[in-house]
């Protein structure tokens, strides 16, 4: 990867500069700390801001590998999508990262994870999704302000125990990943396009990946792919169609190396995905449940596992969700709690701490 790239991906005129390429890059979320890094790295001069910057950015990257690789030791979390892609940019290039997505391999193994953080970090907010219903998969984010809160983004970990969340329609919930690192970081991209929902009913992006992933891509061009094991990997998981738009999006804007092969492998297995969601289609919505954050509590260190209380246990409408470090009322993502909402839920709350 080298700046060329960089001007051509954000459809800036080199003859502009690198003024003008960090000013479309501030554009696009994070993607000015790429571009001051690859600037660092051809010395073009830049002042003592810029260069602040750019070195609070490389110690927030660190920071999120430092917490990655302290986790994984102390609770079974790894890391995927962002991290991992980090580690096959040039190691004088800088990936942004949004966020550190960790994959738990159970429930407990993630509130313990949640726990670490809230008791080492200064930790704001906390927020919870449960997908699906018996069972169901947990996510949580927790967030906590920068150094300097001002300048820099908030430091977000997302936890999870399903890697691949799905669309909760026709692609379901895949727990785990299971495939060499760079198909892995394949997989994560093929998934986030689905999460975006760039598609039509085929299931296919419209519109052009972003330039953060066209640079992942480019990333992993070179490596060892295998075509029709790679490609056997993607329809397992019920992404050969995003991967196969992606890679023709991206096509004309870089050279595929080695995913070439894999474009051509998938091509087999695209209608028979289309037709399995066709079908799939018929079938009711994977719930998806919201938590509002009723109260922080004490840790709770005793608890492995949250606490899921329904209409029977709770003795309201709706459902509470207790778990090790805070109470949440649970519901739709579209729908807000009324305030008679959060007042019987908070006076279930007293009633199951009473007498519970």
């Amino acid at each position: 990867m080298n700046t060329a790239l960089l001007y051509h991906l954000l459809d800036v005129d080199p003859a502009d500069g690198p003024a003008e390429l960090l000013h479309r890059a501030r554009g696009s979320r994070h993607l000015p700390h790429l571009v001051l890094s690859a600037l660092a790295r051809e010395d073009v001069r830049m002042g003592e801001p810029a260069r602040a910057e750019l070195r609070r950015a490389r110690a927030r990257a660190d920071r999120y590998a430092g917490l990655a690789l302290d986790l994984a030791r102390s609770t079974g979390v790894r890391a995927i999508h962002g991290l991992p892609l980090a580690g096959y940019y040039p190691t004088d290039l800088l990936r942004p990262q949004a966020a550190l997505d960790l994959v738990a391999p159970g429930e407990a193994a993630l509130w313990q994870a949640v726990v670490r953080l809230v008791t080492d970090h200064p930790v704001e907010t906390i927020d919870v999704t449960l997908l699906g219903d018996r069972p169901h998969h947990t996510a949580v984010t927790v967030r906590w302000p920068a150094e300097d809160p001002l300048l820099d983004p908030w430091y977000r970990v997302r936890l999870a125990t399903a890697a691949l969340p799905g669309d909760c329609a026709t692609v379901p919930v895949r727990p785990y990943l299971v495939a060499d690192d760079h198909v892995e970081c394949l997989i994560a991209l093929a998934e986030a396009q689905l999460r975006r929902g760039r598609n039509s009913g085929a299931g296919e992006p419209l519109v052009a990946p972003d330039p953060l992933t066209l640079l992942d891509l480019s990333c992993l061009t070179d490596q060892p792919f295998e075509p029709v094991e790679t490609a056997a990997v993607l329809a397992a998981y019920r992404l050969a169609p995003e991967a196969a738009a992606l890679l023709d999006l991206a096509a004309p804007l870089l050279p595929l190396g080695t995913l070439a092969a894999v474009r051509t492998a998938l091509t087999p297995a695209l209608a028979p995905e289309r037709r399995r969601r066709a079908e799939a289609a018929a079938t009711p919505r994977l719930p998806v449940r919201h938590g509002t954050l009723l109260r922080r509590t004490v840790i709770r260190h005793t608890w492995d596992e949250a606490r899921l209380l329904g209409a029977g246990d709770s003795h309201d409408g709706g459902a509470l969700l207790l778990t090790p470090v805070a109470d949440y009322l649970l519901g739709a993502p579209d729908a807000s709690p009324t305030l008679a909402d959060r007042s019987t839920a908070l006076d279930a709350l007293h009633h199951w701490d009473t007498h519970c």
